[in-house]
């Protein structure tokens, strides 16, 4: 069911025996962060190294895609069950849990075996993935009145950690005497975050739940709406029949999360390599790929709160898939002389799509409830759709010796993404 944001369901956190308090709120924020710079460390920081392993594995260009395309691929099959796992287990345990699990596949995937670098790499997806699907449902239910706020706390967080992958990747390298110490130090990162989530574990909060009051409220489903109560149990009933997979608008929103992705880890995977390709040393092509991670934090931190104050988001999704479109031209005609522009445009619009994808999914979201599960929904389909991405490129690179086809290729994923965005940007809720 859809309705306008303009007289949406509102939501409020129930304050009886179903949920706890939390643990005191700058803590959390900190959790929260330090959750976040793990959503894309362990990702990012594999690709300047990918000529490394190619060559250590013995690798072609289509098989040595996987090294980034096999844990895309399972975020999304991880964001199958996340939705399930934080309504019976609660989302800080399982937050929790993922970061150990982060943390363990950080460490298998630098074993010397092929297997356990693949094996890592499914272990780290299934992780992140977890991350990613709770924290949207956790952000509408912790702060509904600052929903757009956070998410552009928590997107700028993940993308200084991507930033921050990226650019130590070979530094580590040199200073710890090969890839495999600088890929397993990131295990520190995510340890370091768990042990962050301890007070609110400890607290033992219960899953996502919610009372909703019926009424003429206005908003974007924030908790701002007045009305007359409604028994909790039939609001229960109501939600657990309602299916965000026969919603077009949430089809909408996961869409625009898929193609973004995809172009995303199209350049997480090739992007030092398009550089290396065209004669540009494997350092600087680092430092303009760092770059480009460090530009996408403006993005996702300004965008979400542009898109919290308008009641139509269709402007920023023209203006972020224009820039994304605009960088990739540029790889295309003149990969090494506009590199830093390229990048600079690019990252603007990455870290802008991403951070308005998340927010859509609140902001298209009734409730905390329905937030989660259209997380799941856009973060399941979505990241599966991306996952074919670097697989894609690298393919059609080692079919035609060029980065022609894969680029122009890509986009066409931005002229998609700018139709089902402009869809997904209407003032309506799931």
């Amino acid at each position: 069911m859809e309705t306008s944001a303009g007289a949406t369901t509102g939501t409020a956190a129930a304050p009886g025996p179903g949920r706890s308090r939390l643990a005191h709120p700058a803590l959390l924020l900190l959790a929260i962060v330090l959750a976040s710079l793990n959503m894309r460390a362990a990702l990012s920081s594999v690709s300047p190294l990918v000529s490394e392993l190619a060559q250590e594995y013995g690798l072609s260009s289509a098989t040595g895609s996987l090294v980034t395309s096999v844990p895309v691929l399972f975020l999304g099959a991880g964001a199958v069950v996340a939705p399930w796992l934080g309504r019976r287990y609660g989302a800080e345990r399982v937050l929790f849990t993922a970061l150990l699990l982060l943390a363990a596949g950080v460490v298998v995937r630098v074993l010397p075996s092929t297997a356990a670098l693949f094996g890592g790499g499914v272990l780290v997806g299934t992780a992140i993935a977890l991350l990613n699907v709770l924290m949207p449902g956790l952000v509408k239910r912790d702060f509904p009145d600052r929903a757009a706020a956070m998410t552009s706390v928590y997107t700028g967080a993940m993308i200084a950690g991507a930033t921050l992958g990226a650019a130590a990747s070979v530094p580590l390298e040199r200073a710890l005497g090969g890839w495999r110490g600088s890929l397993a130090s990131w295990s520190v990162l995510a340890c370091v975050a768990a042990l962050a989530w301890l007070p609110q574990l400890l607290i033992r909060r219960a899953p996502l739940q919610t009372h909703t009051r019926v009424g003429a409220g206005t908003g974007t489903g924030t908790g701002t709406g007045t009305g007359t109560a409604v028994a909790p149990e039939t609001v229960a009933h109501a939600l657990e029949r309602r299916s965000v997979w026969r919603s077009p608008l949430a089809w909408q929103v996961t869409l625009f999360m898929g193609f973004q992705s995809l172009w995303t880890y199209v350049l997480i995977a090739w992007m030092p390599t398009i550089f290396t390709d065209h004669g540009m040393d494997r350092s600087t092509a680092g430092v303009v790929f760092a770059f480009n991670n460090l530009v996408q934090v403006a993005g996702a931190f300004a965008v979400p709160l542009l898109a919290g104050r308008m009641r139509s988001q269709r402007p920023l999704i023209a203006l972020v898939t224009s820039m994304v479109a605009a960088g990739y031209v540029g790889l295309m005609v003149a990969p090494v002389e506009g590199a830093w522009l390229w990048s600079a445009a690019l990252g603007i619009g990455q870290g802008g799509a991403v951070g308005l994808a998340l927010t859509l999914i609140v902001l298209r979201s009734g409730d905390a409830m329905t937030a989660a599960r259209l997380s799941g929904m856009a973060q399941t389909v979505g990241y599966l759709l991306a996952a074919f991405g670097p697989l894609a490129a690298g393919t059609l690179h080692q079919a035609t010796g060029s980065w022609t086809a894969p680029i122009v290729t890509v986009l066409g994923v931005c002229a998609a993404a700018l139709v089902v965005g402009l869809l997904a940007a209407r003032d309506r809720t799931v």
